[in-house]
């Protein structure tokens, strides 16, 4: 079991940077030390030589090029942020987890690069994706056990922070590719609504899902990048300190959980209730088999089309997993594809009519099944995140606890479409609940 050192969290990291008390040097030097001695084992990044020499190069321009005073100076001025591998940035090549050339991947640099660049980050390099962020798992182990996997698509990116290799790191979302890893990592993980992060220059998987997200080690840290990367994003005002009203999404959903994630669930029910939050149960999505039917129909025929023109040529150089799903996508129709986006548009609607009519804020529900299963053949089932990815809903995931086995559980807080500055608001006080700092939670 490897033994993760408490990485300073982003936010006093950049606030160390940007008043002068450190230096982009020495976060470079800090991430770099660390990648050489830990990622041998969680392969988290993807290799890189010379990684060091061009940090340290990049590091040096930031600090010369300025603002001399901390008021200048960018909201993530000298931090080292991951990437994740089907996320474009110039300098870099992009390989996707996969074995086609990385030429043909290649193309302009993602705005959500620019943004980081724009806040004074320093990009630290690729960290692994699952191929094309399908499904074959790439060569991450989970760090707190290398036996586990640690989940997937964003492996990679989950396990850099985990490890304290950066206090930042990027991934995405289809389904499952942020909150699962999170949970599996003992890491916060943030996706926003759909569309609220520009995914131009993120090589597709399937386009009516795909969202961009991040992970810090706590809430504050991944608001902070909210600020800077999501659009038209406003700092939550002093009028929010009402205690969110949270949902249990009781049904054949929540029965997908494990016996273990569901008792772990229980008791942080119990611990909310106990601190004053009002959690009620709603019954929803009894038709929860036909919710997932829809949502593959959809994403295997985004995903085919999405690769039709790599596949045709490089068809044989694409693993098992990804070729099952593209083959899969080809197999249905348009006009079962458009059945299937208007089901989901029903789905939708449904689904808000019962949050609001029950009054609730937040949904809650586990992150994943359990535990990061001792498996490095898969990444692990995305079943607890699929319905809110459907909805295209902003998602977080939240340390809470251990399993038997010692390894992390998450619970998973879902929030409404574009309300993404209410849910971080709401989840920096449930996460000072179960870390029994109630008082000090808060998002700057």
């Amino acid at each position: 079991m490897t033994t993760l050192l408490g990485h300073r969290p982003l936010v006093q990291e950049a606030a160390a940077l940007r008043a002068g008390t450190d230096g982009p040097v020495d976060a470079v030097n800090r991430s770099c030390d660390r990648i050489d001695a830990i990622d041998p084992q969680v392969r988290a990044f993807v290799p890189e030589d010379g990684r060091r020499t061009r940090l340290l190069e990049a590091a040096k321009r930031r600090a010369a090029a300025g603002p001399r005073d901390a008021a200048g100076r960018p909201a993530l001025y000298g931090v080292p942020v991951g990437i994740k591998d089907i996320v474009r940035a110039d300098g870099l090549p992009t390989r996707a987890g996969s074995a086609l050339p990385p030429q043909v991947l290649g193309g302009r640099q993602a705005t959500v690069v620019d943004r980081l660049c724009a806040a004074g980050a320093l990009i630290a390099g690729k960290t692994v994706t699952a191929e094309f962020a399908v499904t074959a798992p790439g060569p991450t182990r989970n760090p707190h056990n290398p036996a586990h996997t640690p989940g997937g698509s964003s492996s990679g990116s989950a396990a850099a922070v985990a490890a304290g290799m950066v206090p930042l790191a990027i991934g995405t979302q289809t389904v499952g590719s942020m909150i699962r890893p999170a949970a599996y990592c003992g890491v916060v993980g943030f996706k926003p609504s759909y569309g609220r992060i520009p995914v131009d220059g993120v090589i597709p998987n399937a386009a009516s899902f795909d969202t961009l997200g991040c992970y810090a080690t706590d809430v504050a840290g991944v608001a902070l990048a909210a600020s800077v990367l999501v659009d038209g994003w406003r700092q939550p005002g002093p009028g929010r300190a009402r205690r969110p009203v949270l949902g249990v999404p009781a049904g054949p959903y929540l029965e997908r959980a494990g016996d273990e994630a569901l008792r772990a669930f229980e008791e942080q029910q119990e611990v909310l209730r106990a601190a004053g939050y009002t959690v009620h149960e709603v019954p929803v999505m009894d038709d929860f088999e036909r919710i997932v039917e829809q949502l593959f129909t959809m994403n295997r025929y985004e995903v085919a089309r999405a690769h039709a023109a790599w596949f045709a040529r490089y068809g044989d150089r694409y693993r098992e997993q990804t070729t099952a799903a593209i083959r899969q996508g080809h197999t249905i129709g348009d006009a079962a594809y458009e059945a299937a986006r208007i089901r989901r548009g029903a789905f939708r609607e449904r689904l808000a009519a019962d949050g609001a009519a029950a009054g609730i804020d937040l949904w809650i529900a586990p992150s994943a099944t359990g535990p990061a299963p001792a498996d490095l053949t898969t990444t692990g089932t995305s079943i607890m995140c699929l319905p809110w990815s459907n909805a295209g809903l902003p998602a977080v995931s939240l340390p809470a606890g251990h399993a038997a086995n010692g390894l992390p559980l998450g619970l998973q807080l879902i929030g409404e479409y574009g309300a993404d500055e209410a849910l971080l608001y709401g989840a920096a006080g449930i996460e000072g609940v179960l870390n029994g700092t109630a008082e000090e939670a808060r998002v700057h």
